[in-house]
């Protein structure tokens, strides 16, 4: 049995049926929904859109540092020639300024003028100041030349005395005991660290009582604390080759090589020192006579006498 449907009914979902056909197009595919637009003068609009005149006017941030309460506040002042021109002039003057006070008054503490001439050495000074500490016995004239009552310097005079030799015959003293150190599987840094300021120690004592000495036996003389500074580090020349000797050869080798550099040390610094301690009379050769010139020769032979101790004590538990 069939049912009737109403005719109303059925035009009506017909007429539906075909409005949603037209409008979904193709199957399964969906318009998208409309998008309401406002217009710009709408009562609803709350903010105005600007995006469209960032290029119009674009936006230059002002510079605002502490200059600018006087007048600075345009970081394009600092681009200005003329016054970056006069900032370079004002730091110029300054650094002059401060290089000249500081030329002025280092001098008060380090002589830097009298350190360049202990320092003006070349190679062939070098060569015959050492072959001067290893064979003094051969060398006659150990007066230093002077011209108009400055000292010569040392790359021309060889008498005369300088700190090159003595500087590198310290750091070539600390990296030789540090190799041997290492060959006995002894060393470390602390070690050695120990080592360079105890020699450091010694040579400032034995210089400060030298100048006690000069002091109290009232002595007049040009010798100055770099001249004792000098004289005290040559010794360490001697020390290097008896260690050296020490390694390739023994304990024998190394007594027998440091007793040789110091007979040779003592000869060189009773010969040097006495043209500068001893009167003039007893630097050409006669007979010292008097209290104070006695003094002075005994000063001298206990400065040269006292550097093989020093030899002996730094450099004997390097070797065993």
């Amino acid at each position: 049995m069939r049912l009737a449907v109403p005719r109303r009914l059925g035009r009506e979902l017909g007429a539906a049926m075909d409005h949603s056909g037209s409008n979904s197009g193709p199957a399964g595919f969906r318009h998208p929904a409309k998008v309401r637009t406002r217009v710009p003068g709408h009562p609803s609009h709350l903010f105005e859109d600007t995006s469209g005149n960032m290029d119009a006017q674009p936006f230059e941030p002002v510079y605002e540092g502490p200059t600018a309460g006087f007048g600075l506040a345009r970081p394009g002042i600092l681009s200005d020639p003329m016054m970056s021109n006069l900032a370079m002039a004002y730091g110029s003057s300054l650094a002059s300024q401060g290089k000249n006070i500081v030329d002025k008054n280092i001098d008060r503490f380090i002589p830097v003028s009298r350190l360049k001439y202990y320092f003006a050495v070349d190679t062939i000074y070098v060569a015959k100041k050492l072959r001067l500490l290893i064979f003094p016995y051969m060398h006659q004239n150990w007066e230093v030349q002077y011209q108009q009552d400055t000292p010569v310097a040392p790359r021309v005079e060889i008498n005369a005395p300088d700190l090159y030799i003595p500087a590198m015959a310290f750091i070539t003293y600390l990296l030789v005991a540090g190799f041997a150190l290492g060959t006995q599987s002894r060393f470390s840094p602390e070690i050695l660290g120990m080592l360079a300021s105890t020699a450091m120690i010694w040579l400032v004592i034995e210089v400060f009582a030298v100048l006690l000495s000069l002091y109290l036996v009232t002595v007049n003389t040009d010798l100055t604390t770099i001249d004792l500074v000098a004289f005290a580090g040559y010794k360490y020349v001697g020390m290097i080759i008896g260690v050296i000797a020490g390694l390739m050869f023994g304990r024998m080798g190394y007594y027998i090589a440091l007793a040789w550099c110091c007979i040779s040390v003592v000869v060189f610094m009773i010969r040097t020192l006495r043209l500068k301690i001893l009167s003039e009379a007893a630097a050409e050769g006669v007979l010292v006579r008097g209290t104070r010139n006695q003094l002075r020769m005994y000063l001298t032979m206990a400065i040269a006498a006292v550097q093989p101790f020093f030899m002996y004590w730094l450099t004997y538990h390097l070797i065993r």
